[in-house]
Protein backbone atom coordinates (compact mmCIF):
# COMPACT_ATOMS: atom_id res chain seq x y z
CA UNK A 1 0.00 0.00 0.00
CA UNK A 2 1.27 3.52 -0.71
CA UNK A 3 -0.01 6.28 0.77
CA UNK A 4 -0.45 9.67 0.01
CA UNK A 5 0.07 12.07 2.92
CA UNK A 6 -1.48 15.80 2.12
CA UNK A 7 -2.84 17.76 4.80
CA UNK A 8 -3.61 21.40 4.98
CA UNK A 9 -2.42 23.66 7.91
CA UNK A 10 -4.18 23.38 11.28
CA UNK A 11 -5.12 26.70 12.32
CA UNK A 12 -3.14 28.04 14.71
CA UNK A 13 -1.65 25.24 15.77
CA UNK A 14 0.03 23.15 12.88
CA UNK A 15 2.17 23.94 9.37
CA UNK A 16 0.65 21.84 6.86
CA UNK A 17 4.37 20.34 6.43
CA UNK A 18 4.22 19.76 10.11
CA UNK A 19 0.70 17.67 10.11
CA UNK A 20 2.12 15.72 7.44
CA UNK A 21 5.16 14.48 9.49
CA UNK A 22 2.82 13.94 12.13
CA UNK A 23 0.56 11.42 10.34
CA UNK A 24 3.79 9.83 8.73
CA UNK A 25 5.09 9.19 12.07
CA UNK A 26 1.75 7.94 13.18
CA UNK A 27 1.46 5.47 10.22
CA UNK A 28 5.29 4.21 10.81
CA UNK A 29 4.55 3.43 14.68
CA UNK A 30 1.73 1.13 13.20
CA UNK A 31 1.72 -2.67 12.22
CA UNK A 32 1.01 -1.26 8.41
CA UNK A 33 3.73 -2.13 6.02
CA UNK A 34 3.47 0.19 3.65
CA UNK A 35 5.21 3.38 1.61
CA UNK A 36 4.43 7.16 2.54
CA UNK A 37 4.81 10.16 0.52
CA UNK A 38 3.79 13.56 1.69
CA UNK A 39 2.68 16.06 0.41
CA UNK A 40 1.55 19.00 2.34
CA UNK A 41 -1.01 21.51 0.75
CA UNK A 42 -2.76 24.85 0.57
CA UNK A 43 -5.35 26.53 -0.46
CA UNK A 44 -4.80 30.33 -0.32
CA UNK A 45 -4.69 30.20 3.73
CA UNK A 46 -2.10 31.30 5.72
CA UNK A 47 1.05 29.43 4.56
CA UNK A 48 0.27 28.95 1.40
CA UNK A 49 3.21 31.14 0.15
CA UNK A 50 6.33 29.14 2.27
CA UNK A 51 5.00 25.86 0.24
CA UNK A 52 4.40 27.16 -3.15
CA UNK A 53 7.81 28.62 -3.06
CA UNK A 54 9.53 25.52 -1.92
CA UNK A 55 7.97 23.57 -4.36
CA UNK A 56 9.42 25.27 -6.84
CA UNK A 57 12.76 25.86 -5.12
CA UNK A 58 12.05 29.81 -5.10
CA UNK A 59 14.17 32.38 -3.36
CA UNK A 60 13.21 34.44 -0.04
CA UNK A 61 13.42 38.68 -0.49
CA UNK A 62 13.64 40.60 2.54
CA UNK A 63 11.59 43.61 2.54
CA UNK A 64 10.74 46.78 5.29
CA UNK A 65 6.91 47.29 5.18
CA UNK A 66 4.02 48.66 7.33
CA UNK A 67 1.56 46.51 9.58
CA UNK A 68 -1.75 46.56 9.33
CA UNK A 69 -1.92 49.29 11.92
CA UNK A 70 1.32 50.80 9.64
CA UNK A 71 3.99 50.02 11.92
CA UNK A 72 6.86 49.40 10.07
CA UNK A 73 8.13 45.78 10.01
CA UNK A 74 10.48 43.90 8.18
CA UNK A 75 8.61 41.07 5.83
CA UNK A 76 9.27 39.09 2.71
CA UNK A 77 8.10 37.66 -0.44
CA UNK A 78 9.26 34.92 -2.66
CA UNK A 79 10.67 34.49 -6.54
CA UNK A 80 9.99 31.65 -8.68
CA UNK A 81 9.79 30.69 -12.40
CA UNK A 82 13.05 32.42 -12.70
CA UNK A 83 12.58 35.11 -11.14
CA UNK A 84 9.93 36.21 -13.49
CA UNK A 85 7.11 35.51 -11.00
CA UNK A 86 6.61 37.05 -7.46
CA UNK A 87 4.66 35.04 -4.54
CA UNK A 88 3.39 37.25 -1.64
CA UNK A 89 1.66 35.88 1.39
CA UNK A 90 -0.74 38.39 2.62
CA UNK A 91 -0.45 37.48 6.17
CA UNK A 92 3.61 38.44 6.04
CA UNK A 93 2.38 42.13 5.92
CA UNK A 94 -0.87 42.71 6.95
CA UNK A 95 -1.81 39.20 8.88
CA UNK A 96 -3.88 38.11 12.24
CA UNK A 97 -0.31 37.00 13.38
CA UNK A 98 1.49 40.40 13.62
CA UNK A 99 -1.05 41.95 16.06
CA UNK A 100 -1.09 41.06 19.74
CA UNK A 101 -4.64 39.99 20.90
CA UNK A 102 -6.18 43.33 22.38
CA UNK A 103 -4.81 45.34 18.97
CA UNK A 104 -7.33 43.53 16.82
CA UNK A 105 -9.35 46.78 15.34
CA UNK A 106 -10.41 45.98 11.51
CA UNK A 107 -11.85 49.38 11.72
CA UNK A 108 -8.81 50.70 11.35
CA UNK A 109 -6.20 48.07 10.46
CA UNK A 110 -5.78 48.23 6.49
CA UNK A 111 -3.53 46.48 3.53
CA UNK A 112 -1.12 48.88 2.86
CA UNK A 113 2.00 46.71 3.97
CA UNK A 114 0.62 43.69 1.07
CA UNK A 115 0.59 46.81 -1.41
CA UNK A 116 4.02 47.62 -0.15
CA UNK A 117 4.98 43.99 -1.17
CA UNK A 118 3.77 44.06 -4.48
CA UNK A 119 5.71 47.60 -5.37
CA UNK A 120 8.89 45.68 -3.84
CA UNK A 121 7.98 42.45 -6.29
CA UNK A 122 7.03 45.18 -9.12
CA UNK A 123 10.98 46.97 -8.56
CA UNK A 124 12.37 43.08 -8.85
CA UNK A 125 10.53 43.05 -13.09
CA UNK A 126 8.26 40.67 -12.69
CA UNK A 127 5.28 39.82 -14.77
CA UNK A 128 2.66 37.96 -12.72
CA UNK A 129 2.02 38.14 -8.70
CA UNK A 130 0.67 35.06 -7.25
CA UNK A 131 -1.14 37.08 -3.90
CA UNK A 132 -2.19 34.33 -1.15
CA UNK A 133 -4.47 36.25 0.95
CA UNK A 134 -5.08 33.89 3.78
CA UNK A 135 -5.10 34.50 7.64
CA UNK A 136 -5.57 38.87 7.03
CA UNK A 137 -5.98 41.41 9.72
CA UNK A 138 -8.15 43.32 7.64
CA UNK A 139 -11.66 44.36 6.01
CA UNK A 140 -10.82 47.09 4.11
CA UNK A 141 -11.97 45.68 1.15
CA UNK A 142 -8.39 46.39 -0.40
CA UNK A 143 -8.29 49.93 -0.11
CA UNK A 144 -4.89 49.92 1.31
CA UNK A 145 -3.38 47.95 -1.37
CA UNK A 146 -4.70 49.94 -3.78
CA UNK A 147 -3.38 52.95 -1.83
CA UNK A 148 -0.09 51.84 -2.00
CA UNK A 149 -0.03 51.31 -5.61
CA UNK A 150 -1.30 54.68 -6.26
CA UNK A 151 -4.92 55.03 -5.91
CA UNK A 152 -6.71 57.99 -4.07
CA UNK A 153 -9.80 57.59 -2.30
CA UNK A 154 -11.51 61.24 -2.11
CA UNK A 155 -14.13 62.35 -0.58
CA UNK A 156 -16.88 65.30 -1.82
CA UNK A 157 -14.33 67.84 -0.82
CA UNK A 158 -11.97 66.43 -3.16
CA UNK A 159 -9.63 65.37 0.14
CA UNK A 160 -8.34 62.41 0.42
CA UNK A 161 -9.57 60.68 3.04
CA UNK A 162 -7.46 58.50 5.95
CA UNK A 163 -8.73 56.43 8.77
CA UNK A 164 -9.50 53.71 6.35
CA UNK A 165 -11.59 51.03 6.32
CA UNK A 166 -14.31 52.50 8.68
CA UNK A 167 -13.99 56.53 6.70
CA UNK A 168 -15.12 54.60 3.45
CA UNK A 169 -18.31 55.84 4.14
CA UNK A 170 -17.61 59.45 3.24
CA UNK A 171 -15.89 58.23 0.32
CA UNK A 172 -17.00 60.20 -3.34
CA UNK A 173 -14.41 59.48 -6.02
CA UNK A 174 -11.97 57.03 -6.82
CA UNK A 175 -8.70 58.62 -8.60
CA UNK A 176 -6.58 56.18 -11.04
CA UNK A 177 -4.36 58.60 -12.36
CA UNK A 178 -1.54 58.02 -10.50
CA UNK A 179 -1.51 54.40 -10.06
CA UNK A 180 2.28 52.36 -10.69
CA UNK A 181 1.93 52.03 -14.88
CA UNK A 182 3.45 48.63 -13.89
CA UNK A 183 0.41 46.80 -12.63
CA UNK A 184 -0.99 47.29 -16.43
CA UNK A 185 1.89 44.55 -17.51
CA UNK A 186 1.67 42.36 -14.82
CA UNK A 187 -0.77 39.72 -14.46
CA UNK A 188 -2.14 39.21 -10.65
CA UNK A 189 -3.92 36.36 -9.73
CA UNK A 190 -5.79 36.04 -6.24
CA UNK A 191 -5.92 32.44 -4.24
CA UNK A 192 -8.90 32.53 -2.25
CA UNK A 193 -10.02 29.58 0.37
CA UNK A 194 -13.60 30.87 0.13
CA UNK A 195 -16.55 31.82 -2.35
CA UNK A 196 -17.92 34.74 -0.08
CA UNK A 197 -18.93 37.56 -1.73
CA UNK A 198 -18.33 41.06 -0.66
CA UNK A 199 -21.82 42.03 1.46
CA UNK A 200 -24.54 40.55 3.27
CA UNK A 201 -25.21 37.95 5.40
CA UNK A 202 -22.50 35.59 3.85
CA UNK A 203 -20.27 38.46 2.85
CA UNK A 204 -16.55 40.11 4.44
CA UNK A 205 -18.35 42.03 6.95
CA UNK A 206 -20.63 39.48 8.90
CA UNK A 207 -18.42 36.68 8.39
CA UNK A 208 -14.86 37.00 8.48
CA UNK A 209 -15.33 40.65 10.82
CA UNK A 210 -15.45 39.25 13.82
CA UNK A 211 -12.61 36.93 13.27
CA UNK A 212 -10.71 39.88 13.64
CA UNK A 213 -11.84 41.25 16.08
CA UNK A 214 -14.95 43.47 14.93
CA UNK A 215 -18.04 44.10 17.80
CA UNK A 216 -21.51 43.81 15.99
CA UNK A 217 -21.04 47.34 16.13
CA UNK A 218 -17.90 47.09 13.64
CA UNK A 219 -19.59 44.71 11.43
CA UNK A 220 -22.48 47.10 10.56
CA UNK A 221 -19.96 50.19 10.35
CA UNK A 222 -17.77 47.81 7.83
CA UNK A 223 -20.82 46.55 6.09
CA UNK A 224 -21.39 50.54 5.38
CA UNK A 225 -18.44 51.43 4.41
CA UNK A 226 -18.02 48.21 1.96
CA UNK A 227 -21.61 49.27 0.16
CA UNK A 228 -20.10 52.69 -0.19
CA UNK A 229 -17.25 51.01 -1.38
CA UNK A 230 -18.96 49.13 -3.72
CA UNK A 231 -21.11 51.84 -5.21
CA UNK A 232 -18.52 54.31 -6.20
CA UNK A 233 -16.79 51.49 -8.20
CA UNK A 234 -19.54 50.51 -9.56
CA UNK A 235 -20.29 54.21 -10.86
CA UNK A 236 -16.26 54.19 -12.05
CA UNK A 237 -15.85 51.27 -14.21
CA UNK A 238 -19.36 49.42 -14.00
CA UNK A 239 -18.29 46.28 -12.82
CA UNK A 240 -20.28 45.20 -9.20
CA UNK A 241 -18.07 44.02 -6.67
CA UNK A 242 -20.98 42.88 -4.99
CA UNK A 243 -21.46 39.99 -8.08
CA UNK A 244 -17.70 38.93 -7.80
CA UNK A 245 -17.24 34.73 -6.90
CA UNK A 246 -14.88 34.74 -3.60
CA UNK A 247 -15.15 38.63 -3.60
CA UNK A 248 -15.51 38.61 0.14
CA UNK A 249 -12.06 37.18 0.98
CA UNK A 250 -9.72 38.48 3.20
CA UNK A 251 -12.33 40.99 4.27
CA UNK A 252 -13.01 42.54 0.41
CA UNK A 253 -9.55 42.45 -0.79
CA UNK A 254 -10.58 39.58 -3.62
CA UNK A 255 -12.92 41.97 -4.85
CA UNK A 256 -11.35 45.10 -4.86
CA UNK A 257 -8.66 43.98 -7.19
CA UNK A 258 -10.60 42.50 -9.07
CA UNK A 259 -12.94 45.67 -10.15
CA UNK A 260 -9.22 48.04 -9.86
CA UNK A 261 -6.32 45.91 -10.99
CA UNK A 262 -8.66 43.35 -13.21
CA UNK A 263 -6.56 40.38 -10.56
CA UNK A 264 -7.46 36.82 -11.11
CA UNK A 265 -9.35 35.37 -8.75
CA UNK A 266 -9.52 31.84 -8.66
CA UNK A 267 -10.01 28.84 -6.00
CA UNK A 268 -7.10 28.78 -3.88
CA UNK A 269 -6.58 24.51 -3.83
CA UNK A 270 -7.31 23.90 -7.19
CA UNK A 271 -4.67 26.74 -8.26
CA UNK A 272 -1.87 25.17 -5.88
CA UNK A 273 -2.31 21.82 -6.88
CA UNK A 274 -2.52 21.89 -10.30
CA UNK A 275 0.66 24.44 -9.57
CA UNK A 276 2.56 21.47 -8.14
CA UNK A 277 1.38 18.57 -9.86
CA UNK A 278 -0.70 16.93 -7.22
CA UNK A 279 -1.86 14.77 -10.05
CA UNK A 280 1.64 12.99 -10.27
CA UNK A 281 1.81 12.17 -6.57
CA UNK A 282 -1.92 11.06 -6.74
CA UNK A 283 -1.05 8.41 -9.47
CA UNK A 284 1.34 6.41 -7.44
CA UNK A 285 -1.38 6.41 -4.71
CA UNK A 286 -3.87 3.46 -2.87
CA UNK A 287 -4.99 5.82 0.20
CA UNK A 288 -5.12 9.87 0.51
CA UNK A 289 -4.70 10.71 4.00
CA UNK A 290 -5.52 14.88 4.41
CA UNK A 291 -7.05 16.80 7.13
CA UNK A 292 -7.15 20.43 8.83
CA UNK A 293 -8.30 22.08 12.08
CA UNK A 294 -12.24 21.46 11.03
CA UNK A 295 -14.00 19.48 8.38
CA UNK A 296 -17.88 21.07 7.99
CA UNK A 297 -19.48 22.44 5.10
CA UNK A 298 -17.24 25.07 4.99
CA UNK A 299 -14.62 22.62 3.74
CA UNK A 300 -16.73 22.22 0.93
CA UNK A 301 -16.30 26.14 -0.29
CA UNK A 302 -12.60 24.81 -1.44
CA UNK A 303 -10.36 24.63 1.62
CA UNK A 304 -7.64 22.37 1.11
CA UNK A 305 -8.97 19.10 1.94
CA UNK A 306 -11.76 19.14 -0.34
CA UNK A 307 -9.67 20.16 -3.43
CA UNK A 308 -7.25 16.63 -2.03
CA UNK A 309 -10.51 14.48 -1.62
CA UNK A 310 -11.91 15.99 -4.60
CA UNK A 311 -9.32 14.82 -7.05
CA UNK A 312 -9.01 11.15 -5.27
CA UNK A 313 -12.27 10.50 -5.46
CA UNK A 314 -12.04 11.36 -9.26
CA UNK A 315 -9.88 8.48 -9.49
CA UNK A 316 -11.41 6.46 -7.48
CA UNK A 317 -9.15 6.72 -4.69
CA UNK A 318 -9.95 6.07 -0.74
CA UNK A 319 -9.69 9.05 1.08
CA UNK A 320 -9.49 9.70 5.24
CA UNK A 321 -9.89 13.14 6.82
CA UNK A 322 -8.42 14.26 10.10
CA UNK A 323 -9.46 17.05 11.76
CA UNK A 324 -9.60 18.15 15.14
CA UNK A 325 -13.32 18.79 14.88
CA UNK A 326 -16.19 17.00 12.27
CA UNK A 327 -19.39 16.25 12.07
CA UNK A 328 -21.21 14.52 14.73
CA UNK A 329 -24.04 13.85 12.77
CA UNK A 330 -24.02 11.97 9.28
CA UNK A 331 -23.64 14.52 6.24
CA UNK A 332 -24.21 13.17 2.96
CA UNK A 333 -22.21 15.96 1.04
CA UNK A 334 -19.31 15.19 3.10
CA UNK A 335 -19.13 11.98 2.95
CA UNK A 336 -19.48 12.20 -0.80
CA UNK A 337 -15.88 12.83 -1.19
CA UNK A 338 -14.47 11.82 2.51
CA UNK A 339 -14.93 8.01 2.80
CA UNK A 340 -13.95 8.29 6.66
CA UNK A 341 -13.67 11.71 9.10
CA UNK A 342 -12.15 10.92 11.93
CA UNK A 343 -11.62 13.50 14.49
CA UNK A 344 -8.03 12.97 16.49
CA UNK A 345 -9.22 14.10 20.09
CA UNK A 346 -9.41 11.63 22.59
CA UNK A 347 -11.10 13.48 25.52
CA UNK A 348 -12.78 16.47 25.94
CA UNK A 349 -10.89 19.44 26.01
CA UNK A 350 -9.96 23.39 26.26
CA UNK A 351 -9.40 24.81 22.20
CA UNK A 352 -6.26 25.57 23.85
CA UNK A 353 -5.39 22.38 25.17
CA UNK A 354 -6.60 21.06 21.97
CA UNK A 355 -4.13 23.23 19.97
CA UNK A 356 -1.76 22.59 21.76
CA UNK A 357 -1.90 18.91 21.48
CA UNK A 358 -2.43 18.67 17.59
CA UNK A 359 0.80 17.38 16.45
CA UNK A 360 0.93 13.98 19.64
CA UNK A 361 -3.56 13.70 18.49
CA UNK A 362 -2.28 13.25 14.79
CA UNK A 363 0.38 11.39 15.53
CA UNK A 364 -1.83 8.72 17.95
CA UNK A 365 -4.71 9.20 15.27
CA UNK A 366 -2.66 8.14 12.18
CA UNK A 367 -1.44 5.36 14.29
CA UNK A 368 -4.83 3.92 15.00
CA UNK A 369 -5.80 4.64 11.19
CA UNK A 370 -2.76 2.17 10.25
CA UNK A 371 -3.59 -0.93 12.98
CA UNK A 372 -6.80 -0.61 11.20
CA UNK A 373 -5.89 -1.00 8.15
CA UNK A 374 -3.13 -3.95 8.97
CA UNK A 375 -6.36 -5.33 10.89
CA UNK A 376 -8.52 -5.23 7.59
CA UNK A 377 -5.77 -6.84 5.65
CA UNK A 378 -5.54 -9.62 8.10
CA UNK A 379 -9.26 -10.11 8.00
CA UNK A 380 -9.26 -10.44 4.78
Amino acid sequence: MHILIAPNAFKNSLTATDAAEAIKEGLEQSNLKCTLHCFPVADGGDGTAELLIKHCNGEMLLAQVHDPLRRKINSSFGLIEKGKTAVIEMANASGLRLMQANELDPLHTNSYGTGELILNALNKGVTKIILCIGGSATVDGGVGILQALGFKFLNSNNGEIDNIPESLTELDSVDSSKIDERTNHCKIIVLCDVENKLLGKGGAASVFGPQKGATEEDVRKLEASLTKFRAIVLRKTGEDMAEIKHGGAAGGIAAGLAALLNAELVNGCDYFLSFTNFDEELKKADLVITGEGSIDEQTLQGKGPFGVAKKAKEKRIPVIGLAGKVPLEANSLLEHDFDAMLSINNEPAKLSDALLNTEANLVRTARAVGNLLCLQGMLK
